[in-house]
């Protein structure tokens, strides 16, 4: 179950960047389970981590070989998460490392492991090993929507985004761009994650990738900013996994560079992929019927605001609410209370559902009427924005409704 008109978007391949996808039969025998990505080599590499203390074995090791190297491979599997695993999950990781080295004759500790399924239990690395031979001989830089899919767990659809466009060359034009290169740059990228999200660093997982040339601080600055205006704004469950992963790839092979002249251009462009990507996420939670933006305004900063955006968006009575098209509008109210703000005013909150005003000064607005909430709530895309009359700060985050459906996939995820 999903929400929204979906349609697999139009990729534009990345130069530089060759994706092979192979069957390993790790949890079912029937799909692709296994991806390697090719690097081109002189790419610059920027990745986010999950933060979650039981990290999964190919974090740390991804984590560890990033520090040294500069990776040539990626290599993601799904159906185990390999997490929980002790030095028996280090080993299998790096088992898989050592095989793309063997079979592409790269340093072992340029290829980044990735995994995502079931944690506490070991990986099937005989079913990996010997299924990267395939893997690497489907390399091709159309390989983009196969990897999509085969990375994919309890998701319905695979999550795609891709932008191609020029770039200013001047800075008097960065804001409001009028004279433009002829080439053109690419970003385009991949995410999987539908359940237990609610990142700690990026999403479930998730590989982008650009020809533009750009250096490693300007890189990884661009992807820690993108994170927090998307991966870092989404919630399903309020569950950090133990695997979570972005990875921001940069070619160079088209020869434009970003710089501090045009950084902020191309950081809005990469910021707009990581949006669709974490939204269709969310768009694709675990039995969603309803995809949620809580926007937090007024507020005296930033964490303030999303301080009382996760309150709502995590809370079971107010995202069942949402799952049952029920006004209880007070569960919102509730919520709103309950966040750790010092001082809170509640005779200057307001709170909208699709712009219908349903509390005024921290009590039921006036003109509000059961009826014209039960229709609000109807819909399938919802706005809750909650003005707190504190200062200018504000925050959007996106996240889903809770049902039946989203009890039986967790309950049946291992059966």
């Amino acid at each position: 179950m999903a929400t929204g008109i979906y349609s697999f978007p139009k990729i534009y391949p990345v130069s530089g960047i060759a994706l092979g996808t192979a069957s390993a039969g790790i949890k079912e025998t029937s799909r692709r389970d296994l991806v390697v990505m090719q690097i081109a080599e002189n790419s610059s590499v920027a990745a986010l981590f999950t933060k979650n203390a039981f990290c999964a074995a190919p974090v740390k090791v991804a984590r560890s070989s990033l520090e040294r190297y500069v990776p040539r491979y990626l290599v993601v599997n799904t159906g185990n998460a390999n997490a929980g695993t002790g030095t028996r999950g280090i080993n299998d990781a790096e088992a898989t490392c050592a095989k793309i080295g063997e079979l592409t004759r790269v340093n072992p500790s340029r290829v980044l492991p990735f995994s995502t399924g079931v944690i506490g239990e070991h990986l099937p690395i005989k079913l990996i090993i010997d299924a990267l031979p395939n893997a690497i001989e489907a390399l091709d830089q159309d390989g983009w929507e196969a990897a999509a899919s085969a990375i994919l767990t309890t998701d319905t659809r695979p999550k795609a985004s891709s932008k191609r466009f020029a770039m200013p060359v001047s800075e008097d034009s960065c804001s409001e761009p009028n004279i433009f290169t002829q080439e053109q740059i690419t970003v385009t990228g991949i995410a999987k994650g539908s359940g237990m999200i609610r990142p700690n660093m990026a999403t479930m997982l998730s590989f982008i990738a650009t020809d533009a040339s750009v250096d490693n601080e300007l890189l990884h600055m661009a992807l820690t900013r993108a994170a927090n205006k998307s991966f870092h704004r989404i919630t399903v469950d309020g569950d950090t996994s133990t695997n979570d992963a972005v990875v921001l790839i940069a070619t160079g092979q088209s020869g434009l560079i970003v710089d501090e002249v045009n950084f902020d251009y191309f950081q809005a462009k990469l910021e707009s992929v990581c949006v669709e990507l974490a939204q269709a996420c969310i768009r694709d939670g675990e039995g969603a019927v309803k995809f949620v933006s809580i926007v937090i305004l007024n507020a005296l900063n930033p964490d303030e605001a999303l301080e009382v955006g996760y309150r709502v968006a995590e809370s079971p009575l107010v995202k069942t609410a949402l799952g049952a098209s029920d006004a209880n509008w007070g569960r919102i109210l509730a919520a709103i209370g309950r966040a750790e703000i010092a001082d809170l005013d509640i005779e200057k909150v307001d709170i909208y559902i699709n712009e219908l005003l349903v509390v005024h000064q921290g009590q039921r607005s006036a003109d509000y009427s059961e009826e014209a909430g039960m229709i609000a709530m109807q819909a399938e895309d919802i706005e809750i924005k909650i003005a707190l009359g504190r200062g200018d700060a504000g925050e959007t985050l996106w996240t889903t409704d809770f049902g039946h459906e989203y009890v039986r996939i967790n309950a049946d995820y291992r059966t």
